[in-house]
């Protein structure tokens, strides 16, 4: 039995660390399509999009991992079967149940794997991952002026030049328009030919014109729009300096970004779900405190309006929300206090919308930390999961390679994230519970699993297709 098991790990682990890395490259690549525009043209260093690649393939593993588990275990059993090793395995007396048993206990591993990697690994890739993905989208374009064509990467300044030499430093027919005042182009420097060059402290980067002129309108006339006076001075020789210092890549602090709730682990979750609980009930009992001293405020303050008329009525008779109030007032006075009673109204009525959307954000914040301390744990079951659907599935369809492993399992998986992300968004709009939001798809994939599980250990004809089609004969011949 431990030849046998060790040589079912061996074509379950080889296939399982390809499957593995090929589900983490295919995320890997939409990523980069998604993001084309944000990396490309700004000059990053491959130490820069290594890291920025590695960080971002370590946060797909809660992905490609129980899509890796499916596959593997679907094409691992699906070889045996194809090549009639599992049919020799119990001719032998050996079920499916103890094949699966070296598997299983590999699955396990992973799964305990997986919730160590959610909890501690996953929430510093993610840090990482998005801080360095914002500094990126932050960055400038790269230093690079096109030819025959406007620049405006550097602030306060547009350059073009109308052509480019073939050692890329050279520019012929160059114009450079100077906003730095804000008054439009009313300075503009024009030169036969240029070269560029970095300043020692790579923060500036030097024009050397050669054969040009300097233009500039002299704005400070008042009747400088009718005479349009200007200045110009040639020159043989000239050096103009730009600060590039912006297009050096800005790191951000990471510590403010440390709060969000996908980097935290589940001790700092479960302390941040209470925090966020306490100031929510301790916001809640505050604003009803000052919605009824608003209230008692504005009672007392009509009191003391209608006591400062000198009108002849008794306070002890009069009560705020009855018309009669108005008739000791004359008819501007009572148009005034109706005005202001609308107002007052309208005030109030928008606080208690702003307040109201507040406490709706506050409770999808705390929705939204619990969904991702369930998921630490959604995870490993995921990847048990998958593998009772893969293993068994597998021995009943008999049939390994890429081909028909690969289409079951996108379908299954496809179902299984569908399910995920819908049900997750409803829970997060708080129509259904976070914990049923995040373990819908592993209830509806769990009897599947025992289902498949159950069929597979049974040797039953599920997919055969010759038994298929003598129940469909059976079935017309008795229609008929």
């Amino acid at each position: 039995m431990k030849k046998l098991y060790k040589y079912i790990l061996r074509s379950f682990i080889g296939t399982f660390i390809f499957t593995f890395f090929v589900a983490v490259f295919i995320l890997l690549m939409q990523f980069l399509w998604n993001y084309l525009d944000d990396l490309v043209g700004k000059g990053l260093g491959f130490d820069i999009l290594g890291k920025l690649m590695f960080y971002t393939s370590v946060t797909f593993v809660p992905m490609a991992l129980p899509l890796a588990i499916l596959l593997s275990s679907l094409m691992c059993f699906g070889n045996l079967g194809e090549y009639y090793e599992l049919v020799a395995m119990k001719a032998s007396g050996i079920s499916v149940w103890k094949v699966m048993r070296p598997l299983l206990t590999f699955a396990i591993i992973m799964s305990f794997t997986a919730f160590i990697f959610s909890n501690n690994v996953l929430p510093i890739a993610t840090l990482k991952s998005k801080t360095l993905l914002r500094d990126v989208r932050k960055q400038k374009m790269s230093f690079d002026i096109p030819e025959g064509m406007f620049y405006k990467g550097i602030d306060g300044y547009t350059i073009r030049a109308g052509k480019k030499g073939a050692d890329g430093n050279t520019l012929y027919d160059v114009m450079i328009y100077d906003h730095t005042e804000y008054k439009g182009n009313i300075k503009v420097t024009t030169a036969d030919s240029a070269t560029i060059a970095l300043s020692p402290s790579q923060k500036e980067i030097i024009f050397t014109l050669y054969n040009g002129s300097n233009y500039s309108e002299v704005v400070d006339d008042k009747d400088y729009k009718n005479k349009r006076p200007f200045e110009t001075m040639a020159f043989q020789k000239q050096y103009v300096t730009f600060d590039i210092s912006d297009f050096d890549m800005t790191q951000t602090d990471e510590n403010s970004m440390k709060g969000h709730q996908s980097m935290l682990n589940i001790s700092q979750l479960n302390t941040a779900i209470d925090s966020l609980h306490n100031y929510r009930v301790d916001r809640h009992n505050s604003y009803k405190s000052s919605f009824v001293h608003r209230l008692q405020h504005f009672s007392s303050k009509d009191e003391d309006n209608i006591s400062t008329k000198g009108k002849k009525a008794e306070l002890d008779t009069i009560t705020v929300f009855k018309w009669p109030l108005l008739e000791n007032f004359d008819k501007k006075e009572q148009e005034s206090i109706v005005n202001m009673a609308i107002t007052a109204t309208k005030n109030q009525i928008d606080n208690i919308d702003i307040n109201i959307k507040d406490f709706e954000r506050q409770e999808t914040n705390i929705r939204k930390h619990q969904q991702v301390l369930h998921e630490k744990f959604s995870l490993s079951i995921a990847c048990l999961l998958f593998f009772f659907i893969g293993a068994p599935l597998g021995a009943i369809i008999r049939k390994g390679g890429l081909g028909l492993p690969i289409v079951i399992s996108v379908i299954f998986f496809v179902i299984y994230y569908v399910i995920t992300i819908t049900s997750q968004r409803i829970a997060i709009a708080g129509d259904i519970p976070v914990f049923l939001g995040v373990w819908l798809s592993s209830i509806i994939i769990l009897p599947a699993g025992i289902f498949l599980t159950i069929k597979a250990t049974t040797d039953s004809s599920l997919l055969d297709g010759e038994s298929w089609k003598k129940t469909l004969n059976k079935i017309f011949k008795k229609n008929k």
